[in-house]
């Protein structure tokens, strides 16, 4: 059996008195021991519930839900012929329930529904018995046909939600069950098979397995089958060989080529879903192995295919767009075929429309994002189109989604002051997810802030980016560092001077010693940036008695990632920058403990693999031994009885060009004071 997506959630509260009142009829009719009320209070129910989230939810609070779980469970153990339609029915009820709705999931699973639902899918129904042997005969198949896809609907309904059980393909039971599904001749049980496959598919070596159990081979094969099979085919395809190289050329050598050219004949269906499915599938072969899938030709036309299936009112047109910003993100040459077939003019055309499904604005707006990634061209015409001030205008919308693909959409070297007061009132959002993606987009237009810096700290941006770096969020404490990261980037003092005044050193010192490694490189990073330029600026270092200064000699003692040793090197080799008192700080970090015999991190940090830290650590010994600045004879002794300087010597070859010059830049220096220093 699969294994639970997520532990059961607490009761729900109890519905209203009124609603209570209003439904009062339902339970005592689903627990009556007559078969016929408990069929007419399941239709009643079905059909008061069929696409009303607001009554859906009533009827979980009345716990509607495990009487028709316990309905479905007897009526699954009896031996009465006329259990059919109670099975029939109990079984619509719980997908309807099910269908579009997490907390209907969540309920209906938690009341042990799974199960019975599956047993149906081999329902024999030998319970039934008719006089006239024929009837019989006939009646029993459609009875067990019905009841098979019943199950096999509800079934899907429940794995539409991330919340759906997880199937362990690595046990054999679990196969053999799969591959039951997908021989069957009844469509909603293969659409099932193909809902499991998409659920619980995530890993290579699941993908593998499924491969080698012969679930490929029968994929294919489905594609000659009915529109329902086709189409489950097409989505379950797309899952096995998503970043999966070897399954994609089992795919494509399939049939000597003819799996793939099937579903390339597909992309011309007269269905549009089926069109796009065709579509979505190819676009992850061509992700995962872009030897495939060259041919001008077939570029040109999966660009076109998905324009013209914006068109399509429904779900279609809403995951147009989606396929389209996988198909070209990051492909300058994909990009440039967009361009040519007028994709941002068509884009900004349907994003015009009114009162557009939020899913469709987002996927708009993502495409759009991709689409102006690389390309100046593309850039040009989506200013001279002012689609700005629609991605503007999104940022306010209702939809979460819409508001981060919005955020997505201006990282893009959108580079204006209308802008800046919509993303700091971003920074206020309700959702998490939005204020993130407003980070992002601040952290990326901030680089090149100019003139705009003094506009985004007068509106209050560079204090609410301190606020959110004080977040028990880790992600909102990251992105809030990047973004003050890129605004003190090359800043003038005095901007850098007020943004530290908010942030304060003993904040920032808490940050460098964070819980997150992640949240630590980037505190460094922007205390990197503070204190590179002017002598004023390497006093921030030095502000409430070092308490800085103190936070970073403890991380990079203690520094397993070696990002953090490099912007912590680079922290310490912009404050060497500075005058004597600053060096002698430093070397009192680096090499604290000569005289007990204790290794200096400098001597790991120089043997490490990676050549930027090697670099920072070299560029700081530069600094702190120019011959020209006094104290500087002093430190070489102590690096050289640190046992730098006899590292030094052994890298003088070393296999990075910036290491190896930086190391005789360094030795060099060492020589202007004699060779006994050395």
């Amino acid at each position: 059996m699969p294994t639970s997506a997520s532990a059961s959630a607490p009761a729900p509260p109890s519905a209203s008195p009124a609603t209570a009142r209003h439904h009062s009829d339902l339970l005592p009719r689903l627990s009556s021991p007559d078969a016929q009320v408990q069929v007419k209070a399941l239709r009643d129910l079905k059909n008061r519930i069929i696409g009303n989230r607001t009554k859906k939810l009533s009827f979980i609070k009345l716990g509607l839900v495990p009487a028709v779980a316990n309905i479905l469970a007897s009526a699954a153990d009896s031996a009465a012929d006329r259990d059919s339609n109670l099975l029939i029915q109990s079984a619509a009820v719980v997908g309807s329930f099910a269908c579009g709705f997490d907390a209907g999931v969540r309920a209906v699973l938690d009341a042990g529904v799974f199960p019975s639902l599956v047993r149906l899918l081999s329902h024999p129904d030998e319970k039934v018995t008719l006089p006239d042997p024929v009837a019989s005969a006939s009646l029993l198949s459609v009875l067990t046909e019905d009841v098979v896809d019943s199950g096999a609907r509800s079934l899907r309904m429940i794995y539409q939600s991330k919340l759906a059980p997880k199937y362990d393909f690595f046990e054999r039971k679990n196969m053999e069950f799969l591959l039951s599904l997908l021989n069957s001749e009844n469509e909603n049980v293969t659409g099932l098979g193909a809902s499991i496959i998409m659920h619980s598919c995530e890993t290579v070596l699941e993908q593998k397995a499924l491969c080698e159990a012969g679930v490929l081979k029968k994929l294919i094969s489905l594609l000659e089958g009915s529109l329902n099979q086709r189409d489950a085919s097409l989505e379950s395809l797309a899952t096995i060989v998503k970043n999966n190289v070897e399954a994609v050329s089992a795919f494509v050598g399939s049939e000597s080529g003819r799996a793939l050219s099937s579903v390339v004949a597909l992309t011309k269906d007269r269905y549009p879903r089926t069109r796009l499915l065709a579509t979505m599938c190819l676009i992850v072969i061509r992700n995962t192995s872009p030897c495939y899938l060259q041919d001008i030709g077939i570029k040109t036309k999966l660009v076109h295919l998905l324009l013209e299936l914006h068109d399509d009112p429904g779900q279609v047109g809403d995951e147009a767009s989606f396929a389209l910003s996988s198909l070209i993100a990051e492909k300058e040459d994909m990009q440039k075929i967009a361009f040519e077939a007028n994709a941002i003019d068509k884009l900004y055309n349907y994003l015009k429309k009114a009162a557009l499904n939020p899913k469709r604005v987002e996927g708009i707006l993502l495409a759009m994002a991709d689409l102006c990634s690389k390309l100046e061209s593309c850039r040009s015409k989506f200013f001279s189109l002012k689609a700005l001030n629609l991605v503007i205008d999104a940022l306010n919308h209702d939809s979460s989604s819409v508001r981060v693909a919005a955020c997505i959409c201006l990282k893009r070297d959108f580079m204006d002051e209308v802008i800046i007061i919509p993303l700091v009132h971003l920074l206020h959002d309700p959702c998490t997810s939005v204020q993130v993606a407003g980070l992002r987009a601040i952290g990326n237009i901030v680089v090149d802030f100019s003139k705009r810096r003094t506009i985004f700290i007068q509106c209050g941006g560079a204090k609410q980016l301190v606020q959110l770096s004080k977040s028990v969020d880790s992600d909102l404490r990251l992105n809030a560092l990047g973004a003050l990261r890129n605004l003190v980037f090359l800043a003038d003092y005095a901007h850098k001077e007020s943004i530290f005044g908010e942030l304060t050193a003993s904040l920032l010192a808490s940050l460098v010693c964070d819980s997150e490694p992640s949240v630590q490189e980037q505190a460094l990073g922007l205390l990197r940036n503070l204190v590179d330029g002017c002598m004023d600026s390497v006093e921030f270092v030095f502000a409430e008695e070092g308490v800085l200064l103190d936070a970073i000699g403890r991380q990079l003692q203690s520094a397993f990632n070696a990002e953090i040793g490099i912007q912590g090197m680079y922290v310490l080799c912009n404050v060497t920058s500075g005058n004597d008192f600053h060096k002698e700080a430093v070397m009192h970090l680096l090499v604290p403990q000569v005289d007990n015999g204790t290794q200096s991190f400098l001597i790991k940090f120089l043997q490490s693999s990676d050549s930027q830290l090697r670099a920072a650590v070299v560029w700081t010994i530069i600094n702190l031994t120019f011959p020209s600045i006094p104290g500087a004879f002093g430190r070489l002794e102590k690096l050289r009885k640190a046992g730098i300087v006899s590292q030094l010597k052994n890298m003088v070859n070393d296999p990075c060009l910036e290491v190896k010059l930086r190391v005789r830049t360094a030795l060099g220096q060492f020589m202007t004071f004699g060779d006994g220093s050395t």
